[in-house]
This record gives structure tokens, sequence and C-alpha cells, in this order.
């Protein structure tokens, strides 16, 4: 009756926000995959990161135009502001927008009535039970939570360890090197790390996202070997660091009765992201249950969470944008295409 052909075309002009705590990386990972599905890309970077963010652009852009590819195929804004995210989301040129932030300027995208692929926040927790390699999941929660000093979004952001097993996952993470806060130093950082807004809302604050374990024990006057890389503190579910994303290395960590329990707290504390989630256990049926429950982008068992989103510690491709809102998951050239079908009748 004919011949069908389905391609993967290019939206077109596509309008891209980079986040405060990482975007070099989410510029080049962005130029790159949205480039590969033949778009071109203009960035509104957060304010926070402009600098950089417009050097690194022009860095990229020398290399891309030295490797034969035309001028300004992707560019950024020099001043961002909210304004002109605002102008970007409403422009009848831009087809589509791609979006890496914070609730916020997800929501704001949403109403523009485009296209939009947004990775948003995340919390993600981890679950110990008792038949974990208690050495490896604390050697795991470390790495992956002190990686750039936990400002990723997909990082170790609370642990909830079965209590039949809690001491022994405590002395673990000291054998690997973090080191534990009494109640008192974990009390007046939390109230160092988090600022309310007066409304019964709190938000991290922003001069602790991204510091050293060194640098934070300093605020609250513990002395820390050299070189260590995460601060961690027996707390409850309730707690601000529990329930927040707060984005520095500091791991609270909560004792629950069984997997059951721990697993309707790692729901709780993901707040519905479905963004990423961790399991330690040797028991396949419990890592099944756990993550269609969790039911989240990226899960991650008997691992550190790098080992979700990318080739060098995984087994698959990555991107800094995580499109969890929206549903693409880990983003790649062919989430930036339309698919055209034509079709020749007989």
């Amino acid at each position: 009756k004919g011949v069908c052909l389905e391609e993967f075309a290019p939206f077109g002009v596509i309008g891209a926000i980079l986040p405060s705590t990482h975007p070099v990386e989410t510029m080049a990972n962005n130029t790159m995959i949205m480039v590969a599905g033949g778009n071109t890309v203009v960035f509104n970077a957060h304010p926070g990161a402009k600098k950089v963010s417009a050097y690194a652009l022009q860095v990229y852009h020398k290399a891309v135009v030295a490797g034969g590819f035309p001028a300004n195929i992707f560019s950024c804004v020099r001043n961002p502001t909210i304004e002109s995210a605002n102008v970007m989301f409403t422009h009848p040129d831009v087809s589509l927008l791609s979006i890496t932030g914070g609730p916020g300027v997800v929501k704001s995208a949403m109403a523009s009535n485009k296209k939009v692929i947004a990775a948003g926040p995340g919390n993600p927790p981890v679950l110990v039970d008792e038949t974990a390699d208690l050495d490896h999941a604390a050697e795991c929660i470390i790495k992956g939570g002190s990686f750039d000093n936990n400002v990723l979004c997909i990082a170790e952001k609370e642990v909830f360890v079965v209590e039949s097993v809690y001491d022994k996952f405590l002395s673990a993470m000291v054998k690997a090197g973090a080191v534990k806060l009494d109640s008192v130093a974990f009390g007046l950082l939390t109230e160092k790390a988090f600022v309310s807004d007066g409304k019964g809302h709190h938000a991290v604050n922003r001069d602790l996202v991204g510091r050293s374990a060194s640098h934070i024990a300093d605020l609250v006057k513990v002395n820390v070997p050299e070189g260590t890389k995460m601060l961690f503190a027996e707390t409850d579910l309730n707690n601000i660091f529990v329930q927040e994303e707060q984005m520095m290395p500091v791991m609270p960590i909560v004792k629950v009765k069984d997997f059951r329990q721990g697993l309707e707290y790692c729901l709780q504390a993901e707040h519905g992201y479905r963004h990423t989630a961790l399991i330690h256990s040797k028991d396949m049926g419990r890592i099944t249950e756990f993550a269609r429950a969790m039911n989240t982008t990226i899960v991650v068992s008997n691992g550190y969470s790098n080992q979700g989103d990318g080739p060098d510690d995984g087994e698959a491709y990555m991107a800094f944008t995580i499109a969890t809102p929206t549903g693409e998951g880990v983003t790649s050239p062919r989430n930036f295409c339309r698919i055209r079908r034509l079709s020749i009748a007989g």
C-alpha cells in the first residue's frame, strides 16, 4: 500500500535553564545531546553561575567552530534574570524548553504552553537491610554522598538502616572514614544549615551548599582528620536534614524496624519526586519490590549514586538533565527530537 518513513527531526531552537549547582557540566552535556538532535540552543544560566557559564560557553564555541560546526549554534544570555527566562519561555521561535533546576522554575516553564523536558529536585533515600554487606554499603554511601560535596541531585541524601544491623552499620561508617557528629553538634548544624522564611518553610543555607566536611565541622567546632569526606549523625524521620535536599556532605541516618518500615520511610523522604533511590541488600525480591514501589527514574542497588548515571561508573549513557517531572528520565539526543512520519500512499 506504499511506504511509511519515520525519522527523528529537530525541534529547532531549544531554550535551556542551567542550575547554580553544576552549570558547566550541564551546559557541556546539554550542548552535545541537543545539537546531536539537530537543534540549536540558547541558555539562561542561574544568575549565581552566569560568569562561569558564559566563560565555558565561549570555550565550547571556539572548539566546535574549529571542528567544522557553524557559528552560534548555541549561545547564552550575558546577564540572565527571571525576566530573561520568561522572555525565553514565551518567545515564538523557541520550540522546546529544557529545565534543570528547582520546582519554581519548572512550574514557570510548565505555564508556557510549550513542550518542556524538566529535571526537578531530588532527595534520594538509601535503604540498608540486614542482608547487606555493611562495609561495602558504608563505602558506597560515602563515595556517592561526598562526590562534589553532595551538590548533585542523584547523590545519597539520607539513610534508613534496619535496627538489627544499625550499630554495626554506624561502626562501618566510622571504619570507612566518616566522622560522627553528636546530638549537640548536629543540632547546632541544623540551625545553621537551613533558613526559615517565617511561614513554616525552610530553605538550605546557600553559604553551606557544596562546602567541604571539614569546613562544616569547623562551624560546629568539631575537629576532624584531614581529608574527611563525610559527616554523619543519628536522627529521626522528621529531621529537616532527612526531609530537605541539603546538598552538603552530612548524612542523616535513621533506624527503622525492618525492611517494610524502611521502604515506607524512603517513600516519605523522597516526596514523590521520582528522582533517585538506592538500596543495599542481597535479597533480589526486596530489591525488586523497592524499585517498583519507589518508581524513581534511577534506582541503584548495592552501589553508589554515580553508578546510576554514567558510562564511567555504570552500565549506560549519562546526562545532567534527568527529566523526572516530565518522565523522559536520563535524557539523550532522541528526547530532543520530534518523531516525524512521512507516508507515501500507493
